[in-house]
This record gives structure tokens, sequence and C-alpha cells, in this order.
């Protein structure tokens, strides 16, 4: 599984985020879309460009929504690899290249 709730308006990522989870942390986020959202990046050991993908899909929509999304905590695997494919984990959001 992609996510697990971590309680009300969090999302813990799972250690691996490759294609195979990209849809299922799709689901996730969509489940919770309509209210402030903090991210739980600590554990994650791999991200795949699909996953980043659904993640800045995810800041598109609730900017959408007018609503926060964050990440509050991130493993240096998670930073370095959105840092790596041009998004600042700040605010999820592709820098100009």
């Amino acid at each position: 599984m992609a996510a697990k709730k971590a309680g009300p308006g969090s999302l813990k990522l799972s250690a691996v985020l490759d294609l195979n989870e990209a849809s299922v942390l799709h689901g996730q986020l969509m489940s919770m879309r309509g209210s402030d959202l903090v991210i739980d990046a600590s554990g994650v050991e791999r991200v795949g460009v699909q996953c980043a993908q659904v993640l800045v899909a995810g800041v598109r929509a609730w900017e959408e929504d007018r609503k926060s999304f964050l990440v509050g905590k991130a493993s240096d695997a998670f930073q370095k690899t959105m840092q790596l494919i041009g998004i600042n984990i700040e605010n999820l959001v592709p820098k100009e290249i």
C-alpha cells in the first residue's frame, strides 16, 4: 500500500513510492481532498517520478480547493530525489529550469 492514514489531515507515505504505488497514492490523496493535509515522508526510501507527479497534482488540487498541502517531515532520500527531479519540497511545486 502506498500510503497510510496517520491521523486526521495527515498521510504517512510508504517506504517505496514506485510505479506500482502511484495509483494507490492517488486514491489515498483523493479520499482526503477537501481538507488541509500534512504529508509525512519521513520513512520514504525511494521515490519514482510517477509518485512525484501524483504529489504535485495533489498540490494543485489542494490549491484549487484553497486548502494547505504540506510536507511535515521528509527523509533525506525523499528530499534528495525531489530536488534531483526539480521539485521544491517546501511546497512540492516544480522549479523552472
